[in-house]
């Protein structure tokens, strides 16, 4: 099996490619660099779409997996789900399966989320929004990370709040 990976370091970081080669015993590639677009794996006048081009032209691949920008899906929907529909395109004609990378809000409370004006939960919903209307209009399959990141986050604030509760009850009951 050969499998295609484009996007940026949420998609290189921690060996990712690797790890991934490794768990379902596949040839993965990838075509990454940090804060790569969509749209530049799709642009062959760039060095990373000239790439990407060929390697979707002359190679065999059974899965490419695709990755916005981190805050691509949000800021730039429009071109986000586009450049999904063309990629998707492409890599159907190559005789792949497209499967959508999608990604996770920014960390809760931290300085990148207030820059954008919204609080995790917000951020979190228009992600999964929109990675899941381009796996609808492009009937990919898709990779849910930011759901899972989500769901432990919330996991993680429910432990907190019981800690929290249980270190109280314990002062309360010591104070007597």
């Amino acid at each position: 099996m050969r499998v295609l990976m484009l996007g940026n370091s949420f998609t290189f970081a921690n060996n990712m490619p690797e790890t991934l080669a490794n768990l379902i015993d596949a040839e993965v590639v990838q075509h990454t660099r940090g804060g790569v677009r969509l749209a530049e794996q799709l642009n062959p006048n760039t060095k990373m779409g000239g790439i990407t081009q060929a390697a979707l032209e002359n190679e065999k691949w059974d899965y490419v997996i695709l990755q916005e920008m981190s805050n691509g899906p949000i800021t730039s929907r429009e071109s986000f789900l586009n450049n999904t529909a063309l990629l998707c395109e492409r890599i159907r004609s190559n005789g792949a399966v497209p499967v959508l990378y999608a990604t996770w809000a920014y960390q809760k409370g931290g300085k990148q989320l207030e820059s954008f004006g919204m609080d995790y939960d917000e951020m979190y919903q228009k992600m999964y929004d929109a990675y899941h209307e381009a796996a609808d209009q492009n009937d990919a399959l898709i990779a849910d990370v930011g759901k899972c990141f989500y769901e432990e986050a919330t996991k993680q604030d429910i432990l907190l709040k019981m800690a929290v509760i249980q270190m109280s009850l314990d002062l309360g009951l010591q104070r007597r």
